[in-house]
Protein backbone atom coordinates (compact mmCIF):
# COMPACT_ATOMS: atom_id res chain seq x y z
CA UNK A 1 0.00 0.00 0.00
CA UNK A 2 2.88 2.54 0.52
CA UNK A 3 6.28 1.90 -0.79
CA UNK A 4 9.06 4.40 -0.74
CA UNK A 5 12.51 4.85 -2.45
CA UNK A 6 15.07 7.69 -0.90
CA UNK A 7 11.69 10.09 -0.28
CA UNK A 8 13.72 13.44 0.86
CA UNK A 9 12.26 17.11 1.52
CA UNK A 10 14.23 19.62 1.84
CA UNK A 11 12.90 23.53 2.66
CA UNK A 12 14.61 26.61 2.20
CA UNK A 13 14.31 28.83 4.41
CA UNK A 14 16.81 31.53 3.54
CA UNK A 15 19.21 32.04 0.69
CA UNK A 16 22.02 30.55 2.89
CA UNK A 17 19.86 28.24 4.88
CA UNK A 18 18.40 24.78 3.72
CA UNK A 19 16.50 22.18 6.42
CA UNK A 20 16.73 18.83 5.38
CA UNK A 21 13.79 17.32 7.06
CA UNK A 22 13.36 14.10 5.24
CA UNK A 23 16.64 12.43 4.73
CA UNK A 24 16.16 9.71 2.42
CA UNK A 25 13.15 7.39 3.65
CA UNK A 26 12.83 3.88 1.87
CA UNK A 27 9.31 2.62 3.64
CA UNK A 28 7.00 -0.52 2.87
CA UNK A 29 3.67 -0.96 4.30
CA UNK A 30 1.97 -3.51 3.17
CA UNK A 31 -1.85 -3.81 2.49
CA UNK A 32 -3.56 -4.45 6.19
CA UNK A 33 -0.10 -3.51 8.38
CA UNK A 34 -1.25 -1.18 10.97
CA UNK A 35 1.96 1.10 11.17
CA UNK A 36 3.25 3.26 13.75
CA UNK A 37 5.93 6.09 12.90
CA UNK A 38 7.88 7.37 15.95
CA UNK A 39 10.19 10.33 16.75
CA UNK A 40 11.16 13.33 18.29
CA UNK A 41 9.11 16.48 17.54
CA UNK A 42 11.11 17.89 14.53
CA UNK A 43 12.04 14.20 13.06
CA UNK A 44 10.07 14.45 10.01
CA UNK A 45 7.30 12.08 10.71
CA UNK A 46 4.31 15.18 9.75
CA UNK A 47 6.81 16.02 6.83
CA UNK A 48 6.58 12.36 5.47
CA UNK A 49 3.03 12.01 6.37
CA UNK A 50 2.58 15.60 4.23
CA UNK A 51 4.29 13.80 1.11
CA UNK A 52 2.73 10.66 1.45
CA UNK A 53 -0.83 12.34 1.23
CA UNK A 54 0.11 14.75 -1.25
CA UNK A 55 -0.35 17.80 0.47
CA UNK A 56 3.75 18.68 -0.25
CA UNK A 57 5.62 17.73 -2.84
CA UNK A 58 8.82 15.43 -2.33
CA UNK A 59 11.97 17.09 -3.43
CA UNK A 60 13.21 13.95 -4.59
CA UNK A 61 12.90 10.27 -4.36
CA UNK A 62 9.82 8.20 -5.06
CA UNK A 63 6.46 7.15 -3.04
CA UNK A 64 4.20 4.72 -4.21
CA UNK A 65 0.76 5.37 -2.77
CA UNK A 66 -2.18 2.50 -2.77
CA UNK A 67 -0.05 1.55 -5.93
CA UNK A 68 0.24 5.57 -7.26
CA UNK A 69 2.69 7.78 -8.00
CA UNK A 70 2.03 10.56 -5.34
CA UNK A 71 3.82 12.95 -7.54
CA UNK A 72 2.61 11.72 -11.03
CA UNK A 73 -0.97 11.41 -10.23
CA UNK A 74 -1.44 13.12 -6.95
CA UNK A 75 -5.51 13.39 -7.47
CA UNK A 76 -5.99 9.18 -7.72
CA UNK A 77 -4.02 8.75 -4.71
CA UNK A 78 -6.05 11.18 -3.09
CA UNK A 79 -9.63 9.49 -4.35
CA UNK A 80 -8.04 6.01 -2.85
CA UNK A 81 -6.68 7.54 0.98
CA UNK A 82 -8.40 8.80 4.26
CA UNK A 83 -6.39 11.26 6.53
CA UNK A 84 -7.40 12.59 9.39
CA UNK A 85 -4.83 15.32 10.46
CA UNK A 86 -3.35 16.94 13.86
CA UNK A 87 -6.00 19.84 14.38
CA UNK A 88 -9.58 19.48 14.01
CA UNK A 89 -11.25 19.60 9.96
CA UNK A 90 -15.37 20.05 10.55
CA UNK A 91 -16.18 23.46 10.22
CA UNK A 92 -17.38 25.11 13.69
CA UNK A 93 -20.57 26.28 12.99
CA UNK A 94 -21.79 23.14 11.23
CA UNK A 95 -23.86 20.24 12.06
CA UNK A 96 -21.53 16.73 12.69
CA UNK A 97 -23.84 14.86 10.38
CA UNK A 98 -23.64 17.53 7.45
CA UNK A 99 -20.36 17.98 7.34
CA UNK A 100 -19.91 13.82 6.87
CA UNK A 101 -22.45 14.24 4.41
CA UNK A 102 -20.80 17.01 2.39
CA UNK A 103 -17.29 15.04 2.81
CA UNK A 104 -19.58 12.56 0.72
CA UNK A 105 -20.22 14.46 -1.77
CA UNK A 106 -17.19 16.18 -2.26
CA UNK A 107 -15.81 12.42 -2.98
CA UNK A 108 -18.04 11.96 -5.82
CA UNK A 109 -21.16 9.56 -3.59
CA UNK A 110 -25.03 11.21 -4.91
CA UNK A 111 -26.74 12.38 -1.76
CA UNK A 112 -28.59 9.75 -0.86
CA UNK A 113 -25.67 7.33 -0.83
CA UNK A 114 -23.72 10.24 1.19
CA UNK A 115 -26.97 10.19 3.40
CA UNK A 116 -26.53 6.71 4.47
CA UNK A 117 -22.75 6.56 4.89
CA UNK A 118 -23.04 9.67 6.92
CA UNK A 119 -25.64 7.38 8.84
CA UNK A 120 -23.78 4.08 9.15
CA UNK A 121 -20.50 6.10 10.72
CA UNK A 122 -22.66 8.17 12.79
CA UNK A 123 -23.45 4.77 14.41
CA UNK A 124 -19.97 3.15 13.45
CA UNK A 125 -18.02 6.15 15.74
CA UNK A 126 -20.83 6.62 18.61
CA UNK A 127 -22.32 9.49 17.55
CA UNK A 128 -25.67 9.55 16.94
CA UNK A 129 -26.83 11.37 20.35
CA UNK A 130 -24.62 14.39 19.01
CA UNK A 131 -25.67 14.18 14.95
CA UNK A 132 -27.32 16.94 14.67
CA UNK A 133 -25.22 19.27 17.48
CA UNK A 134 -22.84 22.25 15.81
CA UNK A 135 -19.12 20.69 16.16
CA UNK A 136 -18.05 23.61 18.09
CA UNK A 137 -20.41 21.87 21.28
CA UNK A 138 -18.61 18.43 20.62
CA UNK A 139 -16.14 17.52 22.97
CA UNK A 140 -12.59 16.81 22.23
CA UNK A 141 -13.14 13.21 21.80
CA UNK A 142 -15.92 13.84 20.13
CA UNK A 143 -14.91 15.84 17.30
CA UNK A 144 -11.53 13.74 17.09
CA UNK A 145 -14.08 10.61 16.22
CA UNK A 146 -16.04 12.70 13.96
CA UNK A 147 -12.68 13.87 12.06
CA UNK A 148 -12.14 10.06 11.74
CA UNK A 149 -16.12 9.57 10.13
CA UNK A 150 -14.75 12.67 7.76
CA UNK A 151 -11.54 10.52 6.56
CA UNK A 152 -13.72 7.38 6.53
CA UNK A 153 -16.62 8.38 4.14
CA UNK A 154 -15.42 6.92 0.88
CA UNK A 155 -13.74 3.79 2.14
CA UNK A 156 -10.52 3.83 1.59
CA UNK A 157 -8.65 0.60 1.80
CA UNK A 158 -5.57 3.68 3.26
CA UNK A 159 -6.03 5.33 6.67
CA UNK A 160 -3.73 8.04 7.91
CA UNK A 161 -3.89 9.32 11.27
CA UNK A 162 -1.61 12.18 12.33
CA UNK A 163 -1.35 12.29 15.71
CA UNK A 164 -5.37 11.30 16.54
CA UNK A 165 -5.28 11.11 20.15
CA UNK A 166 -3.48 14.06 20.51
CA UNK A 167 -5.31 16.10 23.52
CA UNK A 168 -7.40 13.69 24.66
CA UNK A 169 -7.75 12.01 28.37
CA UNK A 170 -6.79 8.71 28.86
CA UNK A 171 -10.86 7.02 28.17
CA UNK A 172 -10.98 9.28 25.10
CA UNK A 173 -8.37 7.75 23.84
CA UNK A 174 -9.13 4.67 24.72
CA UNK A 175 -12.37 5.19 23.35
CA UNK A 176 -11.03 6.64 19.77
CA UNK A 177 -8.85 3.59 19.67
CA UNK A 178 -11.92 1.39 20.20
CA UNK A 179 -13.91 2.81 17.37
CA UNK A 180 -10.47 3.03 14.96
CA UNK A 181 -9.98 -0.69 15.58
CA UNK A 182 -13.29 -1.90 14.80
CA UNK A 183 -13.55 0.24 11.30
CA UNK A 184 -9.77 -1.34 10.89
CA UNK A 185 -11.18 -4.99 11.04
CA UNK A 186 -14.83 -4.29 9.35
CA UNK A 187 -13.06 -2.84 6.24
CA UNK A 188 -9.68 -4.72 6.24
CA UNK A 189 -7.87 -1.08 6.50
CA UNK A 190 -4.48 -0.47 6.32
CA UNK A 191 -3.38 2.13 8.60
CA UNK A 192 -0.49 4.80 9.00
CA UNK A 193 0.09 6.06 11.99
CA UNK A 194 2.05 8.99 13.64
CA UNK A 195 1.67 9.31 17.54
CA UNK A 196 3.51 10.54 20.51
CA UNK A 197 1.89 8.34 23.10
CA UNK A 198 4.15 5.15 22.96
CA UNK A 199 2.36 2.73 24.30
CA UNK A 200 -0.45 3.48 21.20
CA UNK A 201 2.65 2.14 19.26
CA UNK A 202 3.30 -0.87 21.52
CA UNK A 203 0.15 -1.94 21.80
CA UNK A 204 -2.28 -1.25 18.55
CA UNK A 205 0.87 -1.30 15.87
CA UNK A 206 2.26 -4.36 13.83
CA UNK A 207 5.18 -2.65 13.09
CA UNK A 208 7.05 0.51 14.73
CA UNK A 209 9.27 2.79 12.64
CA UNK A 210 10.90 5.38 14.62
CA UNK A 211 12.44 8.27 12.81
CA UNK A 212 15.09 10.63 14.09
CA UNK A 213 16.90 13.40 12.20
CA UNK A 214 14.42 12.61 9.09
CA UNK A 215 15.99 9.16 8.74
CA UNK A 216 14.52 5.58 9.59
CA UNK A 217 16.84 4.02 12.10
CA UNK A 218 14.72 1.45 13.32
CA UNK A 219 11.64 -0.87 11.95
CA UNK A 220 10.33 -3.85 13.43
CA UNK A 221 7.65 -5.29 15.64
CA UNK A 222 7.49 -3.26 19.54
CA UNK A 223 8.17 -6.40 20.84
CA UNK A 224 11.12 -7.18 19.00
CA UNK A 225 12.75 -3.68 19.13
CA UNK A 226 12.66 -3.92 23.04
CA UNK A 227 14.31 -7.22 22.88
CA UNK A 228 16.87 -6.99 20.47
CA UNK A 229 17.79 -2.84 20.94
CA UNK A 230 16.77 -3.04 25.08
CA UNK A 231 16.13 -5.95 26.52
CA UNK A 232 15.13 -6.87 29.84
CA UNK A 233 16.48 -5.14 32.94
CA UNK A 234 17.31 -6.66 36.62
CA UNK A 235 17.52 -4.44 39.40
CA UNK A 236 18.69 -5.89 42.98
CA UNK A 237 19.85 -4.28 45.93
CA UNK A 238 21.65 -6.27 48.96
CA UNK A 239 20.55 -6.00 52.09
CA UNK A 240 24.34 -5.25 53.51
CA UNK A 241 25.12 -1.77 52.68
CA UNK A 242 23.53 1.27 52.89
CA UNK A 243 21.94 1.42 49.15
CA UNK A 244 23.05 4.99 48.52
CA UNK A 245 24.22 5.57 44.87
CA UNK A 246 27.80 6.57 44.55
CA UNK A 247 28.53 5.09 48.11
CA UNK A 248 31.44 1.85 48.69
CA UNK A 249 29.65 -1.06 47.01
CA UNK A 250 29.39 -4.02 50.03
CA UNK A 251 31.21 -7.20 49.02
CA UNK A 252 27.57 -8.88 48.82
CA UNK A 253 27.00 -6.54 45.54
CA UNK A 254 29.62 -8.51 44.13
CA UNK A 255 28.94 -11.73 44.75
CA UNK A 256 25.43 -10.48 42.99
CA UNK A 257 27.03 -9.23 39.97
CA UNK A 258 29.00 -12.47 39.65
CA UNK A 259 25.46 -14.18 39.76
CA UNK A 260 24.02 -11.92 37.11
CA UNK A 261 27.12 -12.47 34.65
CA UNK A 262 26.39 -15.82 34.54
CA UNK A 263 22.94 -15.84 33.36
CA UNK A 264 22.82 -16.50 29.69
CA UNK A 265 21.94 -13.27 27.53
CA UNK A 266 23.22 -11.10 30.51
CA UNK A 267 24.85 -8.59 29.88
CA UNK A 268 26.03 -4.45 31.29
CA UNK A 269 26.38 -5.99 34.76
CA UNK A 270 27.07 -2.63 36.90
CA UNK A 271 27.24 -2.17 40.76
CA UNK A 272 26.34 1.46 42.61
CA UNK A 273 26.83 0.78 46.10
CA UNK A 274 24.50 -1.85 47.33
CA UNK A 275 22.73 -1.79 44.05
CA UNK A 276 23.55 -3.96 41.19
CA UNK A 277 21.56 -3.68 37.80
CA UNK A 278 22.13 -5.65 34.49
CA UNK A 279 20.04 -6.33 31.01
CA UNK A 280 19.00 -10.35 30.61
CA UNK A 281 16.92 -11.75 28.27
CA UNK A 282 14.12 -12.41 30.73
CA UNK A 283 13.74 -10.18 33.97
CA UNK A 284 10.90 -12.43 35.16
CA UNK A 285 13.37 -15.79 35.08
CA UNK A 286 16.17 -13.55 35.84
CA UNK A 287 14.66 -12.32 39.27
CA UNK A 288 13.53 -15.58 40.92
CA UNK A 289 16.87 -17.30 39.84
CA UNK A 290 19.24 -14.71 41.38
CA UNK A 291 17.47 -14.59 44.57
CA UNK A 292 17.67 -18.19 45.03
CA UNK A 293 21.29 -18.21 43.99
CA UNK A 294 21.83 -15.51 46.25
CA UNK A 295 20.53 -17.06 49.03
CA UNK A 296 22.42 -20.24 48.41
CA UNK A 297 25.38 -18.33 49.03
CA UNK A 298 24.23 -16.20 52.12
CA UNK A 299 23.56 -13.08 50.62
CA UNK A 300 20.69 -11.39 51.83
CA UNK A 301 18.58 -9.72 48.54
CA UNK A 302 16.22 -6.64 50.21
CA UNK A 303 14.79 -5.91 46.52
CA UNK A 304 14.66 -7.89 43.30
CA UNK A 305 12.89 -5.86 40.64
CA UNK A 306 12.40 -7.36 36.82
CA UNK A 307 11.74 -4.12 34.72
CA UNK A 308 10.51 -4.86 30.89
CA UNK A 309 11.18 -2.43 28.49
CA UNK A 310 9.59 0.58 26.94
CA UNK A 311 9.71 1.46 23.05
CA UNK A 312 10.90 4.97 24.55
CA UNK A 313 14.54 2.74 26.30
CA UNK A 314 14.83 1.41 22.34
CA UNK A 315 14.99 5.06 21.14
CA UNK A 316 17.32 6.14 24.01
CA UNK A 317 19.51 2.85 23.57
CA UNK A 318 19.42 4.05 19.58
CA UNK A 319 19.98 7.80 20.31
CA UNK A 320 21.03 8.46 23.46
CA UNK A 321 18.35 10.52 24.57
CA UNK A 322 14.71 10.10 25.44
CA UNK A 323 11.76 10.33 23.15
CA UNK A 324 9.37 11.67 26.53
CA UNK A 325 12.19 14.20 26.83
CA UNK A 326 12.16 15.42 23.39
CA UNK A 327 8.02 15.52 23.27
CA UNK A 328 5.76 18.36 23.87
CA UNK A 329 1.89 17.67 22.92
CA UNK A 330 2.40 20.54 19.89
CA UNK A 331 3.05 19.32 16.49
CA UNK A 332 6.46 18.54 14.47
CA UNK A 333 8.42 21.45 14.16
CA UNK A 334 10.30 21.79 10.40
CA UNK A 335 9.00 24.47 8.25
CA UNK A 336 6.03 22.16 6.26
CA UNK A 337 4.75 20.84 10.15
CA UNK A 338 4.71 24.34 11.50
CA UNK A 339 1.79 24.90 8.48
CA UNK A 340 -1.54 25.12 9.34
CA UNK A 341 -2.71 21.85 9.66
CA UNK A 342 -5.19 20.27 7.04
CA UNK A 343 -7.53 17.61 8.25
CA UNK A 344 -9.28 14.43 7.45
CA UNK A 345 -8.99 15.29 3.55
CA UNK A 346 -6.02 17.09 1.97
CA UNK A 347 -8.60 17.16 -0.67
CA UNK A 348 -11.70 18.93 -0.27
CA UNK A 349 -11.39 21.34 -3.05
CA UNK A 350 -8.99 18.64 -5.54
CA UNK A 351 -10.84 15.80 -4.77
CA UNK A 352 -14.78 17.49 -5.45
CA UNK A 353 -12.76 18.14 -9.27
CA UNK A 354 -11.63 14.71 -9.08
CA UNK A 355 -14.52 13.10 -8.52
CA UNK A 356 -16.10 15.37 -11.66
CA UNK A 357 -13.50 14.19 -13.53
CA UNK A 358 -13.84 10.22 -12.81
CA UNK A 359 -17.34 10.82 -13.58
Amino acid sequence: MIRTRGLTKDFTVSRTHTVHAVRGIDLDIAAGELVAVLGPNGAGKTTTMRMLTTLIRPTSGSAHVAGLDVTARPAEVRRRIGYVGQGNGAGHNQRARDEIVTQGVIYGLDRRAARQRADDLVDALDLTDFAAHKVADLSGGQRRRLDVALGLVHAPRLLFLDEPSTGLDPHNRANLWEHILRLRAQYDMTIALTTHYLDEADTMADRVVIVDHGRIIADDTASALKRDLAGDRVEVRTAAGDGLPGSAAPPEAAQVAALLERLPGAREVAVDGARVTARVADSATAVPEIVRAAAGLGVVISTATGITPTLDDVFLNLTGRSLRETHSDGADTSPADAAPATTHAPTDRDALVAGKDAR
